[in-house]
């Protein structure tokens, strides 16, 4: 009896195909895979939006922003072009983003009350974008 059951137990073991457990590494890569993946031939886009910062007294505070967006071909990642309307103290401040996908992005920070415009370098991507959560980082386009 004991004999059959092991026999059953091996004969069932190779039947069923090993299942290939995937790190938490693999699994990250294959979803950024994949959301890359439907991301992908949009052409263009334009989007009107609304950022509200939050103090953590509770006091808010809105910005109006446009954003363009350029999708790339070849090397090159997405163009993108972020500006914002209101409030009047960050009225015409623009961001111009230009991603790619072997090498750093190159952004851009055009300051209307200074009539400049300021060159972010890669050591300063991880800073506040615009006084918000955002990072400079996370206003450029993903690649995986």
């Amino acid at each position: 009896m004991k004999v059959r059951l092991l026999l059953a137990g091996l004969a069932l073991a190779c039947a069923v195909p090993v299942l290939h457990a995937q790190t938490p590494e693999e699994k990250g890569l294959e979803i950024a895979r994949e959301a890359d993946r439907r991301g992908a031939s949009f052409g263009d886009f334009q989007a009107d939006m609304r950022m509200v910062l939050i103090t953590g007294r509770g006091d808010t505070s809105e910005r109006e922003l446009r954003v363009s967006t350029l999708e790339g071909t070849g090397e090159e990642g997405d163009k993108s072009l972020t500006i914002f309307d209101t409030p009047r103290d960050v009225r015409g401040t623009a961001l111009l983003t230009y991603s790619y996908k072997t090498r750093d992005d190159d952004q851009w920070l055009y300051l209307p009350a200074l009539r400049r415009v300021k060159t972010i370098a890669s050591r300063n991507k991880s800073g506040p974008f615009m006084g918000s959560e955002f990072s400079f980082e996370d206003m450029r386009g993903q690649e995986v």
